[in-house]
């Protein structure tokens, strides 16, 4: 991950709604510390969508979701029904990460094919490599990881509020952070790792061409 990427997703997806956890909450009371300090973390992340043109469907479901997020926040009654909804709101996404995979249609792959176009190559082309069975296993496996993603760290923000009700959002801040990174290197492993399985199968495919025409 680039260190500067690294430096700004620290400090406005955790240092600054902690912030305004922290600071906030006496004077605006927990509800409204809670709704505030997530729009940092919604307002950089469309920026980052916006710089890097990224407006595809990995970019129209992260924006959608983060739009939906917001609509259930704004219509939480308490502070702490708004940090239960995001649980059940949470869990909602990995069940379409996992009917992807029932309909073999991997969400990974998708954001594959997003990202092979940033890069300059046609869409219709990388899904029709992508979606063969040599590589489409690998992208049902990444999904997967997605839902484990999902169920983990909901999870643990269920058993975070379980233990320490809305009191806790602090704490909650500093461990579903770190869970998330940490997630996010394991899923960017998986990338780099399909993406080797990719070439391996593009320069095999490459050979038996070559080979057939001898």
């Amino acid at each position: 991950m680039d260190r500067k990427l690294a430096f700004f997703d620290i400090i406005c997806y955790a240092a600054i709604p902690f912030l305004i956890w922290n600071y906030g909450r006496e004077s605006l009371g927990d509800y409204w510390a809670i709704l505030l300090s997530t729009f940092p973390g919604i307002i950089y992340t469309i920026f980052r969508f916006v710089k890097e043109k990224q407006f595809n469907i990995l970019g129209l479901f992260i924006i959608g979701s983060m739009g939906i997020s917001t609509t259930v926040n704004l219509l939480s009654s308490t502070a702490e029904s708004m940090l239960w909804n995001q649980v059940y709101l949470g869990l909602v996404y990995g069940i379409i990460f996992l009917l992807s995979i029932l309909i073999k249609q991997p969400l990974a792959l998708h954001m594959a094919v997003d990202w092979a176009y940033l890069q300059g190559h046609p869409r219709k082309s990388s899904r029709k490599l992508f979606i063969q069975p040599q590589l489409l296993k690998w992208f049902q496996l990444l999904t997967l990881l997605f839902v484990a993603r999902s169920l983990f760290m909901n999870g643990l923000k269920a058993f975070l509020l379980q233990t320490y009700g809305a009191d806790g959002y602090g704490k909650m801040l500093i461990y579903m952070n770190i869970s998330g990174w940490i997630f996010t290197a394991i899923l960017s492993m998986g990338f780099i790792f399909i993406s080797v399985k990719i070439n391996q199968y593009v320069q095999g495919s490459n050979e038996m061409k070559v080979a057939a025409e001898k």
